[in-house]
């Protein structure tokens, strides 16, 4: 496709993802890997919440949770998922459809002995999207589980990665009047040849 060069050149939709990335390390002054991540419960009703985006593989994508979460459960329920990553300050935006599956294994663990102390205390704490009577008993069961793990808290059973390998990818930047620039990269299957696509703004 001709007029796709620029920020949109190339051929690996991973490859660009991460170059726009690193721009955005640069450019936003947090989170520059946040993105609004959509599942569906078991009705059919559409949710969606903000995650951090921990890992860009060279075919996938992946971030932490509490796999007992309404997330977490909706995601490996039905085993598809979407995200949008949005940058103001680039005023650009990647949305990506695709795939799940639960990363349980030595990723998980490495990432999980990355974080901050408390966090790794908080993971066991937390019984993520249940019902919470008040304050102070998330903070005792904070401190109840410190007492029980220490300085060294294993990696919760519950807790670990989920890797989105996506079908589709767009690709959007802002153009003056509204004229902007949008590519949609599609396949039918996780190795199929991706299809490049043009889209109206």
């Amino acid at each position: 496709m001709k007029d796709r060069t620029g920020i949109f050149a190339g051929d690996d939709p991973f490859a660009i993802t991460h170059d726009w990335l690193e721009e955005a390390r640069a450019a936003e002054p947090s989170d520059h890997d946040a993105a609004a991540l959509a599942s569906v419960d078991e009705t059919g009703l559409p949710n969606v919440r903000t995650v951090l985006l921990r890992g860009l593989e060279k075919d996938a994508f992946v971030f932490f949770t509490n796999y007992e979460s309404d997330k977490g459960q909706e995601l490996l329920t039905l085993g598809k998922a979407a995200f949008v990553l949005h940058w103001k300050s680039l005023r650009r935006q990647i949305r990506v459809r695709g795939l799940v599956e639960k990363e349980d294994g030595a990723v998980a663990d490495a990432y999980y002995l990355s974080r901050p102390l408390g966090s790794r205390i908080g993971a066991w704490a937390s019984m993520q999207s249940r019902p919470l009577a008040s304050r102070e008993e998330l903070t005792t069961a904070n401190d109840r589980e410190a007492s029980r793990h220490g300085s060294s808290p294993p990696r919760p059973p519950f807790w670990g990665g989920l890797r989105i390998r996506p079908l589709e990818f767009e690709f959007w930047a802002e153009g003056e009047f509204r004229l902007h620039d949008r590519f949609r990269w599609t396949r039918d299957e996780l190795n199929a040849a991706w299809t490049i696509t043009r889209l109206n703004p």
